[in-house]
Order: C-alpha cells, then sequence, then structure tokens
C-alpha cells in the first residue's frame, strides 16, 4: 500500500510541475526560457536541466493522442458534406495544427519531470552523458 501511495504522489507531483511547466525539483522556479526551448537553470533551487531531453517525445505524443484522434473528425467532416478544399483548408487544418502545436509545452513539461522524477536516461549511457556534458560546457 505504501508503494502505491508513493507511485500516486510521484504521478501528482510529475503532472503538476511538468503541465505548469515547473521546476521538478522545488516546484517554483520556471522549467521553460522560452515556449519550448528548457531552461538551463531553475531560478529558484538551482537544478540543472542537463538531464532534459525529451527529444521528439512530445511531438510524437501530440500526434499519437491529439492528431490521430481529430483525423476522423476531420475525415467524418469530408464524407458527410463533400467540402470544397477550401473548406478543409479553412476548418480542417487549423483544427490538426492548433491543437497539436499547443500541446507540445505541457507535453514536453511533463515529459521533462518524468525524466528528473524518475532519473530516467537510457541504460549504460552515465559516462557518455558526462563526457557530453563536460564537453558542452567547455565550449
Amino acid at each position: 500500500m505504501a508503494e502505491e501511495l508513493e507511485a500516486r504522489e510521484k504521478w501528482v507531483w510529475i503532472y503538476k510541475s511538468g503541465l505548469h511547466g515547473l521546476c521538478p525539483r522545488c516546484g517554483q522556479g520556471r522549467m521553460f526560457k522560452r515556449w519550448l526551448k528548457v531552461t538551463d537553470q531553475c531560478p529558484t533551487c538551482g537544478l540543472n536541466y542537463d538531464f532534459a531531453t525529451p527529444d521528439d517525445g512530445p511531438a510524437f505524443f501530440s500526434l499519437c493522442f491529439i492528431a490521430f484522434p481529430l483525423l476522423f473528425l476531420v475525415v467524418w467532416f469530408e464524407v458527410a458534406f463533400s467540402p470544397p478544399w477550401w473548406m478543409h483548408a479553412l476548418v480542417s487544418v487549423p483544427l490538426m495544427i492548433i491543437p497539436c502545436v499547443l500541446a507540445l509545452h505541457p507535453i514536453k513539461g511533463w515529459l521533462v519531470a518524468s525524466q528528473y522524477v524518475n532519473k530516467a536516461q537510457e541504460a549504460g549511457t552515465d559516462a557518455l552523458w558526462a563526457k557530453l556534458n563536460a564537453r558542452a560546457k567547455e565550449e
């Protein structure tokens, strides 16, 4: 039961800090310096964000959970009304693009917070990451 509570508390913390773009360590400082650009370190607690590598994760989740279901709505629109191409340009294109783009920020925050809380990284890459981060700081 204690493990279950701990897992739930972790999930709530990841959700709160990640989706709101707050530091996953202190929950106070901002995680992003620009819309999708993760800051170098937390202005409140000093957490270094070198660990943050969500890569293509936000785009993948946005496409899978937002674009794919909306595609069914666009297909229904075509089958039900047979609109001209310009109507799809006015309705379908913004319907597909805007929600996908708006979701990128909270999804990226969620992934970065998940990486921090779960201490996630690829197996066997400790030495490689240390070397890459040291080289990047020298430049």
